[in-house]
């Protein structure tokens, strides 16, 4: 079992999330530890954010609040819910976490089933939880937990190797034509894509471009692929490599094919990423933000600009469900010209002396696009009110704070980028 430890300042985003996947039917609510129970057992994020507000309240220093967990079993492994919730609680407790308020989320969107739990790393006097050596301790606690549930061993290794079959190519260090050869021969078999846009969008995570080639022989049009490599910047660094070179899978006509099949299967997982998007616009008021909410998410964002630097698409790679969408393909209320509008009335950098709000949608017609804010718990009032007491205040460090939301689910992302050098609290 291998368990992946996030920290973030936004409890509200990380309840957000995964009471999203309670709705979706992607999974449920297994245990309340030191939380406020409802008569009929549903809950609201906003709801769940109650039992922590006395914790919040009185934090002392500490900046980054939230606590988010997952537990991610071998896909082998069948845990009874008795047992996950059994497993959790000895987790917690092993970890110092056992007497403060947490929810345990089981999610079930992915063929590996595994829980989340969230909760908060500042006890009920507002002193920060020790989390020296915690790593370490984690993984020893794992190792506990295997052998008294009978579980399979699992090492961060296998599961980040499980999770992240690509590498992104590196013109530095040469052998560049195996490089883009180890991705592009096996992206069609883990990703669903319905345009050659898409395709695109996503082969610029792994720092690849292909261009669509039209050419005249002897009296025939003749069609073609070729692919190059490029920097951080999406600059051709490299000579062309004409497709055959990767086997058909590479080809423009496999990629046709796969265009078609995607656009059957992919159907399925429009109201996931939809949810998760809309979210992203109510809570994020510029392009910064904004990605980086859905990258909390499991999500990439690709933009496309001209030379007026006016957005003309957008494309949205879901790592959850391994599925690529255009904006146009998932509704108007998610076109090129509505996410110009939104990202040009805001600045990149939020100002200090000016609170984000959520934004309305009112572009979208559909039940789903009502924010997540709206006819929420009263807490919520008592909540905007703290906020107004300093700057971004309570409120945004709630909502609207930047948080690594699920370990699992950024495990595409955390091949994409360097470790970043942790700060202290």
């Amino acid at each position: 079992m291998v368990a992946k430890i996030g920290r973030g300042n936004n409890i509200y985003g990380a309840l957000l999330y995964n009471q999203g996947k309670v709705l979706n039917n992607n999974g449920e609510i297994l245990h309340l530890n030191q939380m406020k129970e409802t008569a009929d057992g549903n809950y609201t994020a906003m709801q769940l954010l109650t039992s922590f507000a006395p914790y919040l309240l009185a934090n002392k220093n500490t900046e980054k609040t939230a606590l988010h967990i997952s537990l991610n079993p071998d896909p082998k492994d069948s845990i009874a819910d008795e047992d996950y919730i059994k497993i959790a609680k000895e987790y917690m407790q092993k970890l110092g976490y056992g007497e403060q308020p947490y929810v345990v989320f089981k999610h079930t969107d992915i063929e590996r089933t595994h829980i989340h739990i969230v909760s908060t790393t500042v006890d009920c006097k507002g002193v920060k939880i020790s989390d020296s050596f915690e790593k370490k301790k984690s993984m020893e606690i794992c190792r506990e937990l295997e052998t008294k549930f009978n579980l399979s061993h699992a090492t961060e290794k296998q599961f980040y190797e499980s999770s992240i079959p690509f590498n992104p190519v590196n013109y530095t260090t040469g052998n560049i034509k195996a490089q883009i050869a180890s991705i592009v021969r096996y992206l069609p078999k883990s990703y669903q894509f319905q345009t050659m846009g898409s395709y695109n969008a996503l082969l610029s995570l792994f720092n690849i471009t292909s261009e669509h080639i039209k050419k005249e022989y002897r009296g025939e049009i003749k069609e073609g692929l070729v692919y190059f490599a490029t920097d951080k910047n999406g600059n051709k660094v490299s000579n062309p490599f004409k497709s055959s070179l990767f086997g058909k899978q590479a080809g423009l006509k496999e990629l046709r094919a796969h265009f078609d099949k995607s656009r059957e299967n992919s159907a399925s997982s429009k109201s996931s990423i939809t949810e998760v998007i809309l979210q992203a616009m109510q809570l994020n008021s510029n392009e910064m933000t904004f990605k980086s909410y859905l990258i909390q998410h499991g999500i990439n964002t690709v933009i496309r600009r001209n030379e007026e630097d006016r957005i003309y698409g957008i494309t949205f790679i879901d790592h959850n469900t391994r599925n690529v969408f255009n904006g146009s393909q998932l509704g108007k209320q998610f076109s090129a010209n509505i996410f110009q509008e939104l990202f040009s009335t805001h600045s990149l950098k939020p100002s200090k002396n000016k609170k984000a709000q959520p934004i309305p949608l009112n572009q979208a017609n559909s039940p789903s696009s009502a924010s997540p804010l709206d006819n929420l718990h009263p807490f919520f009032d008592f909540m905007v009110n703290l906020s107004n007491i300093d700057g971004f205040g309570l409120l945004n460090s709630l909502l609207i704070g930047t948080y690594s939301e699920d370990p699992e689910e950024q495990a595409f992302e955390y091949s994409m980028k360097k470790k970043r050098k942790k700060r202290p609290n």
